[in-house]
């Protein structure tokens, strides 16, 4: 299988990227092109096409549109101190992506496919990846049931699609986020689809996050489905609490149980933490562990991690428990350090010790 170059031959003016990435937001505006790959039960995966972006026509009968099989991945290329181009942990998302699609039922992407099609995007749009250190081209690759039919079972014609978009940070790093400890509604449970990264757990997550914001919080955080009581992650993000301070300081993320997404982002901070001589775990927290080590001060810092937020200081938690701020409310300086030498590794500034980035350009 490879990759068929049909790339755009009207592409966005040079003055224009520059310009739109310059001031990129997030999802604001989408590079000149995009690759397209079809799978059916009977032939298995065609080669992938790389096309202009555009619109898709489906039929109103794709399943898709019934019965929500759909996965997705979150990745970033970032550029690199000689104006190269490189990829973070590919491999990772690959593997997650696949992993996603046996759950959904859809068909599995051999890893070296998805990757070389999202090396193929990203040398044809390399003028559309941000500088800036903490921007990035950020990727999305996904796949749908595209069979034509009402029958409730697994499709047996799959489209897989790659866009990409240059992205600025999720949060302003300097400010601290508030969320609401959701008890009324769960993300996932036990058997379900939580470690897989599929829409119906974020559409599932919209109400909740509704409800956040009308308590004036920024994000939500889910608990266990089963006890009620154990913190797993928020809406798109991982949690991680950092216990003491300075070099005797222990950071703690919730452990996977099956209902929490493996997190690329918090797998690769529980790596790098060790590098920079912290202590690690992965533990339940309970909602009152969170709350009393708050305000005894054991909890010192605490934050959100994820491809689009990198890493996001939590400052202030609000539930039908009350509200608590960790410290001064603000991010901690094991925050920020953990933030800057992630983003230091990314964009080649620091030496990579885990082969984590993939050179593309």
């Amino acid at each position: 299988m490879k990759v068929i170059s049909n790339p755009n031959t009207n592409p966005v003016s040079s003055a224009e990227r520059d310009k739109r990435v310059a001031e990129p937001g997030f999802g604001k505006y989408y590079t000149d092109n995009m690759v397209v790959a079809e799978w059916s039960e009977a032939t298995g995966w065609a080669d992938a096409k790389l096309q202009p972006y555009g619109p898709i026509t489906l039929d109103p009968a794709a399943m898709v549109f019934h019965y929500g099989q759909e996965i997705f991945e979150g990745m970033k290329a970032y550029s690199q101190p000689d104006g190269g181009v490189s990829l973070f942990r590919p491999d990772a998302n690959a593997k997650r992506f696949a992993k996603s699609a046996a759950r959904i039922a859809l068909p599995e992407m051999p890893v070296d496919f998805f990757v070389k099609t999202v090396e193929e995007l990203v040398k044809a749009d390399a003028g559309w990846v941000p500088k800036k250190i903490g921007e990035s081209l950020y990727i999305r690759p996904f796949m749908i049931a595209t069979e034509v039919g009402l029958g409730v079972r697994p499709s047996n014609h799959a489209t897989y699609i790659l866009i990409a978009t240059p992205a600025a940070a999720y949060f302003n790093s300097a400010k601290a986020v508030t969320v609401w400890i959701s008890t009324e509604y769960v993300r996932a449970a036990l058997g379900g689809t939580g470690e897989a990264k599929c829409g119906g757990n974020y559409a599932a997550s919209l109400l909740a996050q509704k409800q956040a914001a009308k308590e004036g919080c920024d994000q939500v955080a889910y608990i266990d489905a089963k006890e009620r009581k154990w913190v797993e992650e928020m809406g798109g993000m991982n949690l991680y609490f950092i216990k003491g301070s300075g070099k005797d300081a222990k950071i703690i993320t919730p452990k996977l149980t099956g209902t929490l997404l493996p997190g690329i982002t918090r797998d690769s901070i529980l790596t790098l933490a060790n590098d920079l001589g912290y202590k690690t775990e992965e533990a339940m927290i309970s909602i009152d562990d969170w709350r009393d080590g708050v305000k005894s001060g054991e909890i010192t810092e605490i934050f959100a991690c994820g491809t689009a937020a990198v890493v996001s200081a939590v400052g202030t938690a609000k539930s039908i428990h009350g509200t608590w701020q960790t410290g001064d409310g603000q991010p901690g300086p094991i925050t920020n350090q953990i933030r800057a030498a992630l983003l230091a590794i990314q964009h080649g500034s620091a030496e990579d010790k885990h082969g984590w980035n993939k050179r593309v350009i």
